[in-house]
């Protein structure tokens, strides 16, 4: 014992150095973490700002079922999209119409040919002739862009504008 009280005598210099080495050490690494610590507290902090009082687990989850609810009312809406997409197609869309003079002896253009199209060119050309004592209406189908009865050059003019009135 005496052996060792004397080597720290004569070491005691070196030993105070080494103490006071590892206690500035110590402070350093107190500090860094101190430092580091309050940082985390921060991030804490405006994490969980506006909590009042409720747990995060509770918070996610009610995000989560927002979230799901959200997805849910997309599929629904995307559905009813296509519906109404599908049914506009079937829709008048394109319209042509040609006004002309049936008769020479009538002053004005009283006489038309009108093309009502859905989307894919198909629906009905309708041609009124107005003459003095009498107008006659006829109405022949449309199918693609073209009709199985004979046409006039009024109505497949119409038809014609339909179509170049078609909007993809």
């Amino acid at each position: 014992m005496e052996s060792i009280l004397s080597n720290v005598k004569t070491n005691i210099e070196t030993l105070a150095l080494a103490a006071t080495c590892i206690s500035l050490i110590s402070l350093v690494l107190w500090l860094v973490n101190t430092w580091r610590t309050s940082r985390l507290i921060k991030r804490y902090k405006v994490f969980m700002h506006g909590m009042d009082g409720k747990n995060l687990e509770g918070m996610l989850t009610t995000h989560l079922d927002k979230v799901n609810n959200v997805l849910a009312k997309t599929v629904e809406v995307e559905r009813a999209y296509k519906a109404v997409r599908k049914m506009a197609e079937s829709s008048i869309q394109n319209v042509g119409i040609v006004r002309f003079n049936a008769f020479n002896d009538i002053g004005s253009d009283l006489s038309f040919a009108v093309a009502l199209l859905d989307h894919y060119g198909d629906g009905v050309v309708i041609n009124s002739i107005f003459g003095r004592s009498e107008t006659r209406t006829y109405a022949k189908p449309v199918n693609k862009g073209v009709s199985s009865y004979n046409l006039s050059t009024e109505e497949e003019e119409a038809i014609r504008k339909a179509l170049e009135n078609k909007k993809e």
